[in-house]
């Protein structure tokens, strides 16, 4: 999808970005092997597909909006996908006829369901995104990708992505990718070159012997027929060609410059088709030099002869003269590079803002012999398998890291020499940082690799074509940036005021105003004492800022700095500006990390202060309330971040957004309360919210008007719901009703997934389950089961699993049909889905007519397979919900034996070292034991070590199923006389001093079964076991009485027989 697709591939006009992929068979194997590539992609790489793109890749397709099924968010004509990004934008969202794809996992999903059109799809993309690895991983690591000088090392890559600031998460899953696409492309590449390899050898040196022929012909004084003749490369591959590889591919052998005596230049192609004359090579990333114009010819001579009649009158005269072919040394591909400096910076402002977007232009110099030149190796070649062992021995050192990591000045380019290189063409300059101060302007480059992997950062521009795409509102603006930059105070404001007559939402206008340099004279404005002025610019800027690059250019200008300073301004209307500005802008961490360290969220915490005072005017209290709700605006988008949030607590926010949440106003409820669920996620708020009494007004909103409204409040609830206080007020508030009204709006799936969460987390108590019930809640979760997204789904079942624990609501699931969907639910990969289906699963299947349906269903099997999930949370619920399946079906033991490999699959999660899934696998076993037949199977597989091997434990949980499953497994052969072998016997004594009643009883009946070998009585004895069970004799419990008293009894009779084997000595 990089170098393969961008050099390999075969294009209809390859100067334009416009151009199609050509119908030829080297085409269609691209083609099929990135489709393959796709496809496989979330099964070989499931964490790399969660990535989202740096920017998505969009395309016109053919799918519509019915063949969009479950996880999708489906309209009559648009589709979102119910995955969602950090910032709460779907990976997948079909606007027909366009799609915008933004993760590996949603890209291979689409292609499986365009089904017959999947290899349409991957064409029509590939065609409308020509760069697609700059979308995927941001400009600087495409630039990397296409390097030539180097092949990067993971690992190396890796640290210089740390070092240049990137989150550590987020910068591993990057690199990871960047290597599996590396790999991807350097496969397909080999593979296509080394087909073509053994098509052109032969014609390789052909082309060659006739070269070193005509060579002959330019010397002789006046006689000679040609006056030059010479490679545009010095470099020969293996296979004899001395073309890029990407040419190769084409069929294309070698590139040459002969100078006749009575024409032109030609610069000549030699193909495996034949000769032809090319456009000649200018500069280096110039494509189009190598495309042909003219017909074809079968050799040099027969086109020499129709280009030049001197050459054709004379060619005949001449005596050949069979001479061995000249020695040609092999060297490696070499870049020439040159230190100077091509270019100057501008002075003037515009000239500085061209030269930005610009890219360096190199000059075209022909190779002239003895020049100097500096050769460095092309590793990327020698990995291929491309270099010859003579090449590699010529090899100079290339560059060093510390030269590559030189920022380049502007302008500053590497010169290359000769008509055709093979290096890749250069890119533009991945970012770029602007501040202008005292009227000059200091540009300042930054290196190829991203500072920070970041939701919106090193996002690749979207430009026209050309001018004339280009709509006039785009000039008008460009005029009036200008009349802004000359212009005194009053030319300012009116400046400003038509400027703001634009449709400043338009991107066409935004980037406008950027390109013009009007981004920096809007900044600078604001640091200006003139309050008009900088209202004006805040209001432009408020707009513009929607735009994701012109937000990522406002904090590279330093100009998020300015604002968060205006926010100390005693004028109401310029706070409320920068803080609605700030709202836009902090979407993405550099930002709000920012806001932060420059002291912003403080002041954003000052403006929710806003209680009335009955003695203002009422327009100063409006601009009071439009203040604290822009206040609230800005703290909403900062509170993403987990220090943000820390930070506002410490501002005292907590208790100010409190207050603001009980006005009436719909629009300054709507952030408040988006801030207080965004920031539920920590313990600290949850405990607040509470304690400051907002959970009734959350409870109140939940009846509001404004959909929006009550999904931030349903979501704040959801988060809250945690803690068994906040489940007690929403009870208590009546809360749970609303809540269940909510579930009518199946079409706002935002909002059902948050009535859905608030459900599931309210449910956890028994009381609220009982209210729930009496709104018929039960059987409208049952119906959800079906055609929803996963994040509906989740809490859903989730809910179930907790209605599902009262004995007559198991009942209601099975009549209602919630059984069969339940079991379908197990197949998914969802791993939180997974780990609330398989609870729900077991609660349900206590009941053993529920319990039938499972069975029937094959829904055992399914939970079986669930042990070998990689997710320790999916295998220890997947386990707990196999004892009720176990101890509840009609033929438990041959249901068992007829899991292939199951047993063995059991006694190997005792290797686990997470204690949940420990304490899960021994209750199994000690269900699964009751069958003789399958405790024989388990003690083959080696049970008995495993569970005395983990009898050092002290946790209290795992000890009670350990004990019971030990208990068990007793009853087979010689396993009593194996545990005590095996140590576990004096663990399980020291058992009977855990404060869990509980452990207490198992572990009684675990040493009765243990005393009945001699041995484990004396073990037991010397521990001292028989005090502790005397007290638990006197249990309430009929079971636990019986069991101490028989392990004392059993002691006791192994003492009195001892005793009297001394008396007969």
């Amino acid at each position: 999808m990089g170098v393969s697709l961008t050099r390999a591939a075969q294009w209809t006009t390859a100067t334009s970005g416009s151009g199609k992929l050509e119908s030829t068979p080297m085409n269609e194997f691209l083609l099929k092997k990135i489709l393959c590539f796709v496809e496989q992609f979330t099964s070989q790489h499931p964490q790399e597909a969660e990535h989202v793109f740096e920017e998505p890749l969009q395309w016109s397709t053919t799918l519509v909006a019915s063949d969009f099924q479950t996880g999708y968010d489906v309209s009559d004509w648009a589709v979102q996908s119910c995955e969602k990004d950090s910032e709460g934008q779907p990976l997948l969202q079909l606007s027909p006829p366009n799609v915008y794809v933004r993760s590996f996992g949603q890209l291979s999903k689409l292609v499986h369901m365009a089904d017959e059109r999947k290899l349409e799809e991957v064409r029509t993309c590939l065609e409308e995104n020509r760069d697609p690895i700059a979308e995927i991983l941001g400009s600087s690591f495409a630039t990397k990708l296409d390097r030539d000088e180097v092949c990067l090392d993971v690992l190396s890559l890796k640290d210089e992505v740390k070092e240049e600031g990137s989150a550590a998460d987020s910068s591993d899953v990057k690199v990871k990718l960047f290597a599996v696409l590396q790999n991807m492309d350097k496969q397909i590449l080999s593979q296509i070159l080394g087909e073509i390899s053994e098509q052109v050898r032969l014609d390789a040196t052909a082309v060659k012997n006739e070269v070193e022929l005509l060579k002959q012909f330019c010397s002789g004084g006046e006689k000679k027929v040609l006056k030059s003749l010479r490679y545009t490369s010095d470099f020969e591959f293996p296979n004899g060609c001395r073309a890029p590889p990407w040419r190769q591919v084409l069929g294309e052998i070698c590139y040459l410059v002969i100078e006749p005596c009575d024409t032109e230049t030609l610069y000549i192609t030699s193909s495996t088709a034949g000769v032809f004359l090319n456009e000649g090579r200018k500069q280096e990333g110039d494509e189009s030099g190598y495309e042909r114009i003219s017909d074809i010819y079968k050799d040099l001579m027969t086109l020499l002869k129709s280009r030049s009649p001197h050459f054709a009158d004379n060619i005949n005269k001449q005596v050949f003269v069979v001479q061995e072919p000249l020695t040609i040394q092999r060297i490696p591909h070499v870049e020439l590079v040159d230190g100077e400096e091509q270019g100057q910076l501008q002075k003037s402002y515009e000239q500085q803002k061209k030269n930005v977007l610009e890219k360096p232009k190199q000059q075209h110099t022909s190779n002239k012999a003895g020049a100097e030149k500096k050769y460095e190796p092309c590793l990327r070649w020698r990995n291929l398998g491309l270099l010859s062992k003579c090449g590699a021995e010529n090899t100079k050192p290339s560059q060093s890291s510390g030269e590559k990591k030189k920022r380049l000045r502007p302008g500053a380019k590497s010169k290359i020499r000769g008509e055709f290189t093979v290096s890749s063409s250069p890119r533009c300059l991945s970012s770029q940082k602007m501040k202008t101060s005292a009227g000059a302007v200091h540009v300042e480059f930054f290196s190829e690799s991203s500072t920070e992997s970041e939701e919106e950062e090193e996002q690749p521009e979207r430009r026209p074509e050309s001018n004339t795409d280009l709509p006039s509102e785009y000039w008008q603006i460009q005029k009036l940036v200008k009349y802004l930059k000359g212009g005194d105070q009053t030319a300012t404001v009116l400046t400003l005021c038509a400027m703001m007559d634009f449709n400043l939402m338009q991107e066409t206008c935004q980037l406008a105003i950027r390109d013009v340099g009007g981004l920096e004279v809007l900044i600078n404005l604001l640091d200006t004492d003139e309050v008009k002025c900088k209202i004006g610019s805040l209001k432009i800027l408020r707009k513009i800022s929607h735009n994701m690059q012109i937000r990522w250019t406002i904090v590279d200008m330093g100009g998020l700095q300015s604002i968060v300073r205006i926010l100390d301004s005693p004028v109401k209307d310029l706070k409320a500006l920068a803080a609605e500005t700030i709202a836009n802008v902090a979407r993405f961490r550099r930002a709000r990390r920012t806001v932060r360290q420059h002291g912003g969220i403080k002041k954003l915490v000052k403006l929710l202060d806003c209680v009335p005072n009955l003695a203002d005017p009422s327009t100063n209290l409006e601009k009071n309330v439009e203040v604290a709700r822009c206040g609230a605006l800005a703290l909403w988008s900062c509170s993403r971040s987990t220090k943000n949030k820390e930070a506002i607590r410490k501002a005292g926010g907590i208790p100010l957004l409190g207050r603001l949440l009980k006005s009436p106003h719909e629009n300054m409820l709507i952030p408040v309360v988006g801030t207080l669920q965004e920031c539920a996620s920590e313990e600290n708020y949850r405990t607040a919210i509470h304690t400051e009494g907002m959970v009734k007004d959350l409870v109140k909103n939940l009846s509001s008007n404004n959909d929006e409204l009550q999904m931030h409040c349903a979501s704040a609830i959801f988060k809250c719901a945690e803690d068994k206080q906040t489940r007690d007020l929403v009870r208590k508030y009546k809360g749970l009703q609303p809540l269940v009204s909510l579930l009518g709006k199946a079409g706002n799936k935002y909002l059902l997934a948050a009535a859905t969460g608030a459900i599931w987390k309210c449910s956890i108590s028994l009381e609220n389950v009982t209210t729930f019930q009496e709104y018929k809640a039960l059987e409208i979760l049952v119906r959800l089961l079906t055609d929803q997204p996963e994040e509906v789904l989740v809490n859903v079942v989730g809910a179930l699993g907790e209605f599902a624990q009262i004995p007559t609501n198991k009942a209601t699931i099975r009549k209602c049909g919630g059984i069969k969907p339940l079991v379908n639910l197990l197949t998914g990969t969802n791993q939180a889905l997974l780990v609330n289906v398989t609870k729900a699963v077991g609660a349900c299947a206590t009941d053993k007519d529920s319990m039938t349906i499972i069975d029937q269903l094959d829904g055992v099997r399914l939970l079986w397979s669930l042990l070998k999930n990689p997710s320790e949370d999916v295998q220890s619920s997947a386990a707990w919900a196999l004892c009720p399946c176990i101890e509840n079906a009609k033929d438990a033991g041959e249901m068992v034996c007829s899991l292939v490999g199951g047993l063995e699959l059991i006694v190997n999660l005792l290797k686990s070292t997470n204690n949940e899934v420990l304490a899960s696998i021994c209750a199994a076993i000690a269900k699964i034991a009751k069958d003789k037949e399958n405790l024989a199977v388990l003690t083959d597989h080696g049970v008995v070590p495993l569970l005395a091997e983990l009898t050092n434990t002290t946790d209290d949980r795992l000890r009670r199923h350990l004990a019971e499953a030990i208990g068990h497994c007793c009853v087979w052969g010689s396993n009593r006389a194996s545990f005590g072998e095996a140590g576990a016997v004096a663990p399980l004594v020291y058992y009977l001093k855990s404060k869990d009643s509980s452990v207490h009883q198992s572990t009684a009946m675990t040493l009765y079964q243990l005393s009945k070998e001699p041995n484990n009585c004396i073990t037991m004895q010397e521990k001292g076991v028989v005090k502790p069970l005397i007290h638990i004799m006197g249990s309430d419990i009929e079971v636990l009485q019986e069991a101490a008293a028989g392990c004392v009894r059993d002691i006791r009779l192994l003492a009195l027989a001892n005793k009297k084997a001394c008396l007969f000595i």
